[in-house]
Order: C-alpha cells, then sequence, then structure tokens
C-alpha cells in the first residue's frame, strides 16, 4: 500500500536556528532532570529513602525499581502527548512537558526521607518518578520533530539529533552539578548536597520555557492541517494500522543503544566506585567528560548518515558495539584510574553513539506528518524500556550470576540486544531522502500492511 506524500515547506533560516536551539535547551532540561535522579538512584536514594536496617544491594534494586517505574510510563506519555501534538501541534505540548519536568524536579529535592516520614517516602518518589516519565514521554519525539521539521528533507539527520543531543548535555549538567555536591562529607551530601542540583532545575525550565515561546509551529504540521490531514481519528490507531512493521523496528532499533546509555549512567559509576580504584566523585567526573565528548559524537554520526544513509552507518555502528563491548568492560575492571577513563570514553562517544547518532531522523522519516510525534513517541519510549530501563537492574542480576562471568554476561547481553537493534535496521528501508532527485513517497520507504 502506498501512503499520500505530505509535502515539506522549507523554513525561514530565522525560525530554523530557533526551533533547533528550542528543541536543544528544551531537551536538555527534561534530561537534567531526568537522568539527575538516574544518578542520585545509585548513590544517595538507597540510604535515604529505604530503612536503615535494609541490606545495600536490596536498597540498590529497589531503587532502581522506582527508575524503571519512570521509564515504563515514557510509552504512556509519549501515546498521551503524542495524541495531541498530532492534533494540535507541538510547540504547546512541549511548554506543558517542560513545566511538568522542571515541577517535580523540585518536589524530589524538598522531599523528606524516610526517617522523616517512613514508607511513604519511596511512595512519594515513585509517584514524582512516573510523572517524569510521562513528560519525558512526550519530549522526546516532540523536540526531535521541532528540529528535524523546521529544516530541508536532507539535513534532517543532523538536525534531529540537535534535540537528541540534548540527552547527554542533560547527563553532562546533572552529573557535572552531583559530583561537585558528592565531595562535601558523607554526612552534608546526604543532609542537603543532593537536594541543590533537583532545586536548580527551576532556573533551566524558566530559560528553556522561554525559548519555547518564541519558536514557531513546525511548518510540516502547519501545512498538513492547511490540508485537512489533521483532527481527524486517533493517531495511536492509525500508526498501529497503518506501520506494524515501522514500530516494532523502530522499537528493537532503539532497544540497543538506550541500554548502553542507562548502563553508563547509572550502573558503572557506583560499580567502579566500589572496585577502589576511583573514587565516587572522580567516576562522576569520568562520566561528565565522556558525556562531553558524547555531544559531539551523536551530531558527528547523524551527519554522516545525512551523507551516506541511516542504515549504512547505523549498521556500522552496531558492528562497533559488539567489537568493542568486552573491551570497554575490560577497562572498567581494571586497576588502573586512568584505564577506567578510558573505558566510558568507548561506551559513550563511540558504543552508543554509533548506532544512536541517526535514531532521530531514522524514526521520523518512519510516519506521515499528522502521525509523526504519536509513531515516534511509541517507537522511541517502548525501545527505552526494553533498552534503558531494565539495563540496571539487568546489570545487577547478570553480574552476581553463579556462572562466575561478571560483566561478561553484561556483554554478552549486551550483544544479544544489538543483534536485535542490527537486525530491525536491516529490516527498514532507507528513509534519507535527498533534494538532488524528487522525493519517494514515504509509503515506499517500509512495508506497510494493507
Amino acid at each position: 500500500m502506498h501512503l499520500p506524500h505530505t509535502a515539506h515547506t522549507d523554513p525561514s533560516p530565522k525560525d530554523s536556528r530557533r526551533a533547533l536551539v528550542s528543541s536543544f535547551l528544551g531537551s536538555t532540561v527534561e534530561y537534567y532532570d531526568f537522568l539527575l535522579y538516574g544518578a542520585a538512584a545509585g548513590l544517595v536514594f538507597p540510604a535515604l529513602f529505604f530503612p536503615e536496617t535494609m541490606d545495600p544491594v536490596l536498597g540498590s534494586t529497589l531503587s532502581f525499581i522506582i527508575l524503571l517505574a519512570g521509564y515504563i510510563s515514557r510509552p504512556i506519555g509519549g501515546i498521551l502527548f503524542g495524541h495531541f501534538g498530532d492534533k494540535f501541534g507541538r510547540k504547546n505540548i512541549l511548554v506543558i512537558t517542560l513545566m511538568m519536568m522542571g515541577l517535580v524536579s523540585v518536589a524530589i529535592g524538598l522531599m523528606p526521607t524516610y526517617e522523616t516520614i517512613g514508607v511513604a517516602a519511596p511512595l512519594i518518589l515513585v509517584a514524582l518518578r512516573v510523572i517524569q516519565g510521562l513528560a519525558v514521554g512526550g519530549e522526546w519525539a516532540g523536540a526531535t520533530l521541532m528540529a528535524a521539521e523546521h529544516v530541508k528533507q536532507d539535513r534532517r539527520g543532523l538536525a534531529a539529533s540537535i534535540a537528541v543531543t540534548g540527552g547527554p548535555t542533560g547527563s553532562v549538567l546533572a552529573t557535572l552539578i552531583l559530583a561537585l555536591f558528592a565531595g562535601l562529607p558523607d554526612e552534608e551530601f546526604l543532609s542537603w548536597g543532593w537536594r541543590v542540583p533537583f532545586l536548580m532545575s527551576a532556573a533551566l525550565v524558566i530559560v528553556g520555557l522561554f525559548m519555547r515561546y518564541r519558536v514557531t509551529e513546525s511548518p510540516d504540521f502547519a501545512k498538513a492541517r492547511a490540508a485537512g490531514e489533521v483532527h481527524t481519528g486517533t493517531p495511536i490507531l492509525r500508526v498501529l494500522k497503518k506501520y506494524p512493521a515501522s514500530t516494532v523496528y523502530g522499537i528493537l532499533a532503539t532497544a540497543g543503544p538506550l541500554f548502553m546509555q542507562a548502563l553508563l549512567a547509572v550502573w558503572v559509576v557506583p560499580y567502579v566506585a566500589a572496585q577502589g580504584v576511583v573514587p565516587r566523585q572522580d567516576a562522576l567526573y569520568m562520566l561528565t567528560f565522556s558525556s562531553v565528548v558524547h555531544i559531539f559524537a551523536i551530531p558527528f554520526f547523524a551527519w554522516l548518515s545525512d551523507r551516506y544513509g541511516r542504515r549504512p552507518i547505523m549498521l556500522a555502528g552496531g558492528l562497533v558495539s559488539v567489537v568493542l563491548v568486552f573491551p570497554m568492560f575490560a577497562l572498567f575492571n581494571s586497576d588502573s584510574y586512568w584505564l577506567v577513563a578510558i573505558g566510558f570514553l568507548v561506551g559513550n562517544p563511540i558504543i552508543q553513539a554509533s548506532m544512536y547518532g541517526p535514531i532521530g531522523a531514522f524514526l521520523a522519516e518512519k510516519f506521515e506528518t499528522q502521525d509523526r510525534y504519536t509513531g515516534v513517541s511509541l517507537t522511541f519510549q517502548f525501545g527505552s524500556v526494553l533498552g534503558a530501563g531494565t539495563a540496571p537492574l539487568m546489570a545487577n542480576w547478570l553480574v552476581g550470576l553463579g556462572n562466575g562471568g561478571g560483566t561478561d554476561n553484561i556483554a554478552w547481553y549486551f550483544i544479544g540486544l544489538i543483534a536485535l537493534s542490527a537486525l530491525a535496521v536491516f529490516l527498514s528501508k532507507e528513509t534519507l531522502v535527498r533534494t538532488s532527485r524528487p522525493a519517494p513517497r514515504p509509503g515506499t520507504r517500509e512495508p506497510v500492511s494493507p
């Protein structure tokens, strides 16, 4: 079945710049808030939100389960906000998700601990984490689409990656600020130091809201609305009916690289700190530096996908991931401070970014304008649950298996996920549209059920 082609209207350079900056800053704020919880989950929350008599391993596991709750709620948020984003526009939805995220982070920073309110503390933390997940579920696709839909089609890979780099930028801010306060004596850090990074979110949200207020609506969406192609039907039902293969391929393609992202951000820092070679604060600084390099690596691989296609670059990234994952863990398990630091550089800017860089355009180009917000949200957020959401729990379980495999077990599991991701990319049709030839119809790009 051939899907009708929705023409692309080129926006003005000024609108394009504003859209890129707005998407980048908004995504940065969202992921600062979301990943700050991840960084604190392994370092702070087990000691503060569960009984002191609880086994530390159990406390960490429960903290990671709450972390997973945020990932599970992300597809729900993606479907919810995607529905309204496809019916009423991208801009206003992104303002709502940003405000939600900021309010939740401030609330976490002001939360009483288990010592003060008992079991209510972890229950409130679960509720706040779920709201965080709903907000991020609507944010990623919206920010990516606002960036991609404001540029010419043959630049969408790079443009979408600008919004995607908000993830590592938010990680840089979260881990750097948390690392600064982690240098305090344990008593002060656990008393008030960990709260400050969450409260600082308020200032970042104000900046992000200002930029989002100034950006124009997506030209693609405005054209589709003028043509009468929106405000009819239910986007999620259309996506499941018209794009079943695209949806499955999108979910699987994101799972592998997102597993590595969450593993490094949440699990590896406390793991290497426990080895005694790298102090807790230095491990956070190592993650921060690798995330800085990551910010530039993601657009680089996306730019390559604008030149050579999404599939070739992502498949090459999958091969790189398989080759380097065992050396990366060998570096983390070494007795050398600097080799551990190199391990973070291998993991984030090379293994993770090589397959993840083109993901924004790869997903966006699978769906038509009137279904795109919902389609991208659905695929990316379910991929997040499968990959990132389960990463710390799976790592905790795999490293402790009785077969003595340790981190080798994690490496093999990651290779399995990457194999699924690469297979999904391989089965997908190339989605890159070059302006030097007539734009093909989106329906010819992906097998679709009649």
